[in-house]
């Protein structure tokens, strides 16, 4: 049950006891609220579905005009000075290594950006259309449609409609601008719709997150959030104890605010247990901020009949899963400052039949991150065979011509 904080902001509520600067706030029911709450919240929610959605697609605009503008240079440069594949491979590998963390500089993204270029000579054209749709909207509409009113009919659509990619190539297929009428006049680009299909697939493009050099952190969450809520369900189908208390639970300070990925509590031995899991190899820090994780929920949370706290860490180390666990030591005087965290790989006789041991569960991520590698597996074979048949039928078509 959540208490209230009196003073300053007295109808705060928190977990468990609080002391100065720190607590483990809780949000008021709803029903507390004003009455226009919910109106202001429906509104507030709708705006920064907006601007998310503004400023990704701003984002998107920006990455494809580079790469018009890289595609027209390359052009220039093959026509004036009779640049071939080499060149494109050497310019590949040189901004790569300028760049490591973009995937858009491969050779064949380079070749795709030069036909991008030719495909729509005119800056002001790809600004106000191409640009509004992501990039590998345009490859498809590159690879599938040869006239320019076509494409440009299908990027009006894609816009007014949401398309997603895959959708796209369905109405491509259809040849959905022979039904409908090939003609476009007065184009006005325009957001597509907030809960559309290509507005939740921009939100993924790699592409456009290695341009904005946030790819490895988002893959780090999407990872993470993963991790999560494996554990999460392997500990809760245990049936060992474990009683779920909440996810990214919020751990405020007055200068900071702190997450824990996941909280239970065992009924069996009587203890909290934060769980924290990260998407990177081992690093000595995990520990002193699992650390204060234990401190905070023992000093804020822990009843006095309760037994320390148990921290399980989780790192993706090169190539295994590492699982630890953190047991406290309260041999020593009484005060947070004091308190040690031990890192063990083997748990003591006491723990044993109601945790499940650091074995089992590196053994039961394994076999996750194997799924996820099996998974990664057939993804790149299926694209391969599609590129490969891609392939063949151009030069099948070479041939004919």
């Amino acid at each position: 049950m959540a208490n209230k904080k009196k003073g300053q902001d007295d109808e705060r509520q928190f977990q468990g006891q609080i002391r100065a600067g720190v607590l483990f706030p809780v949000a008021s029911s709803g029903n507390q609220m004003p009455d226009d709450y919910r109106s202001l919240l429906a509104e507030l929610k709708e705006r920064i579905v907006s601007e998310r959605l503004r400023i990704t697609f701003a984002a998107n605009a920006a990455m494809i005009m580079l790469y018009w503008d890289i595609g027209r240079t390359i052009l220039r440069r093959q026509k004036h000075e009779g640049w071939g594949a080499k060149v494109i491979d050497r310019l590949s590998a040189d901004l790569h290594d300028a760049f490591p963390d973009m995937q858009g500089l491969s050779p064949r993204n380079l070749k795709y950006m030069r036909k991008f270029a030719e495909a729509w000579p005119v800056r002001e054209f790809v600004q106000q259309t191409a640009a509004q749709i992501p990039w590998f909207h345009n490859c498809l509409l590159l690879d599938k449609m040869q006239d320019a009113p076509t494409r440009q009919w299908y990027i009006k659509a894609t816009i007014e409609n949401g398309w997603s990619r895959s959708i796209l190539a369905l109405q491509i297929d259809a040849q959905a601008h022979r039904r409908h009428g090939k003609a476009v006049s007065n184009f006005n680009a325009v957001m597509p719709p907030a809960d559309s299909d290509m507005a939740a697939q921009i939100f993924k493009d790699p592409y456009l997150f290695d341009f904005l050099g946030t790819a490895d952190p988002r893959r780090e969450r999407e990872v993470e959030q993963a991790l999560i809520d494996h554990i999460q369900r392997f500990l809760m189908e245990l049936g060992a104890g474990f009683a779920f208390v909440g996810r990214q639970v919020h751990l405020e300070f007055s200068s900071a605010d702190y997450y824990l990925d996941l909280l239970f509590y065992h009924l069996k031995l009587r203890c909290y247990i934060v769980v924290e899991l990260k998407a990177v190899p081992f690093d000595p820090t995990f520990v002193g901020k699992l650390n204060m994780y234990l401190s905070a929920v023992d000093d804020l949370l822990r009843h006095p009949d309760d037994k320390p706290a148990i921290g399980l860490l989780l790192c993706r180390g090169k190539d295994r899963l590492i699982a630890e666990y953190a047991l406290r030591d309260f041999r020593k005087p009484i005060g947070i400052a004091d308190w040690e965290t031990k890192i063990v790989t083997r748990l003591p006789k006491e723990y044993k039949g109601s945790l499940p041991t650091v074995e089992e569960i590196e053994t039961e991520l394994a076999a996750l991150a194997e799924l996820e590698s099996a998974t990664r597996m057939k993804k790149k074979a299926v694209n391969k065979s599609a590129r490969s048949r891609k392939s063949t039928s151009c030069s099948s078509g070479k041939k004919e011509r």
